[in-house]
């Protein structure tokens, strides 16, 4: 098992093993590998991947969930819901959010489930109102600095359904500049212009 953390578009593995994923990042030269577990380490890890240099990391550890919290221990936690949203033909909703495709996601009101925020940040982003939550898809984790915070964004992605013809209103106060129903033969071309965490949410949903 691994957790993939982000820092801008490099990845950090965090592992219990070295996975087939995993294993061609292993011989980069740009790649950092530790595998002995200590706070030192933990904070050398976030600081090589922080190097422009260094453009992916490994931290092998047998007990996953011992190295999961000790690195959650040196951000604060952000979570977000968001949505892999399909029409009734099967197309993809993608938003275009600061020169990027996307999909629409938004952060976590106090009192709310995960569930309850993916819905609704996929109503408030894109205009759409009727929303069928399907399942869960997938976590993704990525990092970013904040008011001298140093951030860790858990995205909790869900498959959902938008039945009919509605009408798309792009939430431009997200910076949200168009929507568009992606036919799933085109998602690829939409794909080389967006997030690698985007991707990985794609490929959850088989559309890569």
């Amino acid at each position: 098992m691994h957790i993939k953390i982000y820092f801008n578009d490099k990845p950090l593995f965090l592992t219990d093993s070295i996975t087939p994923e995993i294993e061609p990042y292993a011989h980069h030269d740009d790649a950092v590998l530790i595998d002995e577990f200590s706070t030192p380490g933990v904070n050398s890890m976030i600081h090589e991947m922080r190097q422009e240099k260094i453009h992916a990391g490994i931290y092998l550890h047998s007990n996953l969930d011992e190295l999961e919290k000790t690195f959650r221990k040196k951000f604060t936690l952000v979570q977000a819901g968001g949505g892999l949203v399909l029409n009734d033909d099967g197309d993809l909703l993608m938003i275009f959010r600061r020169g990027k495709w996307d999909l629409p996601k938004g952060k976590l009101d106090a009192g709310e489930s995960l569930e309850a925020c993916a819905v609704r940040e996929v109503q408030e982003e894109t205009g759409v109102q009727q929303v069928v939550l399907e399942k869960p898809l997938v976590v993704t984790y990525h990092t970013y600095d904040e008011s001298g915070k140093h951030i860790l964004k858990e995205s909790h992605w869900y498959l959902m359904k938008a039945p009919g013809n509605q009408a798309l209103i792009p939430q431009t106060e997200e910076q949200i500049s168009a929507l568009k129903w992606v036919p799933a033969s085109e998602v690829t071309d939409y794909s080389k212009n967006t997030f690698p965490s985007i991707i990985d949410v794609l490929q959850a949903g088989g559309y890569l």
